[in-house]
């Protein structure tokens, strides 16, 4: 038996399927040749995966494969996305909508460029995460280029309402951008009937490797103009240059295949586990849930805990899980997680917060001995508390 932690850390990352595994190998070592190579055998081959992949993440969303703009990873398309609308549309205007709850990769593009001269319109979220589309309505202007809000929260797995933010968009003639990465293959996306223009995604949600991403830019209705932020080649018709890595562009495509072929059974499956979970935990007093009780992601649990410190729950449950307070990307940072402290919380309640994120590998077997745990941990360390 294994003494590895339980992994609950799927939002941070997954790992790689073997089947994905199994599709990319080849194109390391027999088809290792450049897409952009149109003069031979080798290059067709791998040009040929690279269209295959296109095709598979098109259908996924309903877009075309000439929509499909791939790059390093969501953190990039986001980056793409924001600064290359307002960097082609200034002329137009320079005020972008966000909200609260976003990733960095969303915020901070957003913040460079409010050091340029944008206007920068940060909305902020209900008590269970959601948008006030209300709030939104209210923050358009003549000059609103882009509006930017994420598909499903990648701490608190909060989905925000994609098709009536699209409509108010599409209505006003504003671009809408929202990141996908937490939310391609495990919920249904459909760009046109949610009128969504620019889509960020990235593989490694969802059992694929890492370091790699893509943009989905639509072509029609309107056509998306994007100011390119890297330069050398002309790749992906003059949107993101750089030689495209093959085998890492077919794991994508495979890990999305299989994703939305076990979509709904994969979805009943998980949010069985994290309500069995939840009514575990919740048993004790004290414990709060984290965002939209129903409208949220089937693998996310979001928790505060009353009555512990944030630091010493951590550390109590390391030996038997693998778990965070919030996201990857910002738990290098000492501060408290800027998406809990948009839904009011305190302090003290966001660094008190556990992120369960439930995935394809996980069992009833692990959940029931990850809330044991959870359970003796929290009676444990209040118990402590009271004795200080």
């Amino acid at each position: 038996m294994s003494s590895r932690p339980i992994y609950l850390d799927s939002h941070a990352t997954t790992p790689v399927d073997e089947r994905v595994v199994a599709a990319m190998l080849p194109y390391f070592t027999e088809h290792f040749g450049n897409p952009s190579s149109i003069n031979h055998l080798y290059g067709w081959e791998a040009e040929a995966a690279v269209k295959q992949t296109r095709e598979i993440l098109a259908a996924a969303i309903n877009a075309t494969p000439e929509e499909i703009v791939f790059t390093s990873g969501a953190t990039e398309a986001n980056n793409l996305a924001i600064k290359g609308v307002a960097e082609a549309y200034f002329q137009k205007g320079q005020h972008i909508i966000t909200v609260a709850t976003e990733h960095s990769a969303v915020l901070d593009p957003c913040k460079y460029l409010k050091t340029l001269g944008f206007e920068i319109t940060i909305l902020p979220v209900q008590k269970d995460g959601l948008l006030d589309l209300t709030e939104l309505e209210k923050a358009f202007r003549p000059e609103t280029i882009l509006v930017s809000v994420m598909a499903a929260n990648n701490e608190i797995g909060v989905l925000q309402p994609l098709a009536e933010i699209g409509a108010m968009c599409r209505e006003r003639n504003v671009l809408f951008h929202t990141d996908a990465a937490q939310a391609i293959g495990k919920i249904p996306l459909d760009v046109q009937a949610m009128k969504i223009d620019l889509m960020s995604l990235t593989a490694h949600k969802v059992y694929g490797p890492k370091g790699i991403g893509a943009l989905y830019v639509r072509r029609r209705n309107p056509r998306v103009q994007l100011a390119p932020q890297q330069h050398g080649g002309g790749h992906e018709r003059g949107m993101r240059s750089g030689t495209l890595y093959t085998p890492q562009i077919v794991g994508f495509g495979k890990a999305v295949e299989i994703a939305l072929e076990e979509q709904a059974t994969e979805s009943q499956r998980l949010t069985q586990l994290r309500q069995r979970l939840w009514e575990k935990i919740s048993q004790l007093e004290g414990i709060h849930l984290n965002g939209h009780p129903t409208q949220r992601l089937s693998g996310n649990l979001s928790i505060s805990i009353e009555g512990v410190d944030g630091s010493a729950l951590l550390l109590g449950l390391q030996p038997v899980m693998a778990v965070s307070s919030g996201s990857a990307c910002s738990s290098v940072t000492t501060a408290p997680s800027h998406v809990l402290m948009a839904l009011g919380h305190s302090e003290q309640q966001a660094y008190a917060s556990i992120r369960f994120g439930i995935g394809r590998f996980n069992t009833i077997e692990e959940i029931d001995k990850v809330a044991e745990h959870t359970i003796s941990t929290i009676q444990s360390l209040r118990k402590q508390a009271l004795t200080v």
